[in-house]
């Protein structure tokens, strides 16, 4: 005899293209379980940027004889693209300009109105603290590495974290949704270097600020930033970075990426994209469902879902272990391994 749950009254999902690798419904349904919530349901949703139209009216849609429609985490490409099609954005999502939340909220039975929302901020504070623990105090200079729309969000979270001089170096600093604009709509002063990853002195002044600060945010893809790996481990030689200082890595995949293996080499603390990951799903889940999650079980079923990726398939020869770094599933402390190219999802 086969039983089923309850039927779900409430779905979310993440959106992005791709989302296939997304770990956000691992974090978010074990936040369901953990309090209590019967007949909530959340799935990755894969949705090309030319169908962002078609979900979020089915998001505001009145409710309908299925579950009831709670809201979306955005990944990318929507987060800065979705914000003109939004009722409502909170302030620090538009002074960001990306939405990583999308709630419906509802009166009755009728259409919902749209909220958009950014926990990315609270992820990037909250990984880089948690590293960081009580020698993170103040942040004199900070570095971000990209210019998209998790370093806007690294921004406000740099901005929040007390940091004193900030640098953005990237490829491309133009453009109405790059970091630049970003700082100027929060009233930030930045520095813009730009970075040229194929000119070996820009590669060198780039790790050299680098080294020298307390806080760096890497936001760029996998494998964008191995190029940084030499040039870092070359100024981190004979002088590590200061005490406390922390990197934070958005890929966790591979993992450790190279430039936060130079880092760690070079005796600072890293921060994988999965701990941003965590940070930013609470507050979420929070925003959805009006309750507060704990984050203990959320970050014991998202350990337990990158040991599960980081195992290799049957047949498979086994990876090194000695390649797989200190923080690997099954070295003594939680895994950071996973498929996901980012934190975003």
């Amino acid at each position: 005899m086969t039983t089923t749950g309850p039927a779900p009254r409430h779905r979310a999902a993440v959106i992005g293209s791709p989302v296939a690798h997304s770990l956000s419904p691992v974090l978010h349904r074990a936040a369901y379980a953990d309090l209590g919530l019967e007949g909530w349901e959340y799935a990755p949703r894969d949705v090309a940027p030319g169908a962002l139209a078609g979900v979020l009216a089915e998001l505001a849609a009145p409710c309908g004889p299925g579950p009831v429609w709670a809201g979306l985490s955005v990944t990318m490409p929507h987060k800065q693209a979705m914000l003109p099609a939004l009722d409502v954005v909170d302030p620090l999502a538009a002074a960001v300009g990306a939405a990583n939340t999308v709630v419906a909220q509802r009166s009755g039975t009728g259409p919902a109105l749209l909220a958009g929302f950014n926990t990315d901020v609270a992820g990037v504070v909250g990984a880089l603290r948690e590293t960081g623990g009580g020698t993170l105090r103040e942040v004199g200079t900070a570095l971000i590495l990209g210019s998209g729309a998790t370093a806007c969000s690294a921004l406000a979270a740099l901005a929040e974290l007390g940091a004193a001089r900030i640098i953005v170096a990237a490829r491309n600093h133009a453009g109405p949704r790059r970091a630049a604009s970003a700082a100027r709509r929060m009233g930030l002063e930045i520095e813009a270097p730009v970075w040229r990853p194929d000119d070996p002195r820009s590669n060198r002044q780039v790790a050299r600020a680098m080294a020298r600060a307390q806080a760096v945010v890497s936001t760029v893809t996998a494998g964008a930033a191995d190029v940084l790996a030499p040039a870092l481990a070359e100024a981190l030689d004979g002088e590590p970075p200061d005490a406390g200082a922390v990197l934070l890595d958005v890929v966790y995949d591979p993992w450790p990426t190279a430039l936060a293996a130079a880092w760690r080499a070079g005796g600072g603390a890293v921060a994988p994209g999965w701990l941003m990951l965590l940070h930013q799903a609470a507050p979420q889940v929070g925003l959805m469902t009006g309750r507060r999650p704990r984050l203990a079980p959320m970050r014991a079923a998202l350990a337990a879902a990158l040991d599960a990726r980081s195992r290799p398939a049957p047949g498979a020869p086994a990876p090194d272990a000695g390649a797989r770094g200190p923080d690997a599933p099954g070295a003594g402390r939680e895994p950071v391994g996973g498929s996901a190219p980012c934190c975003d999802g």
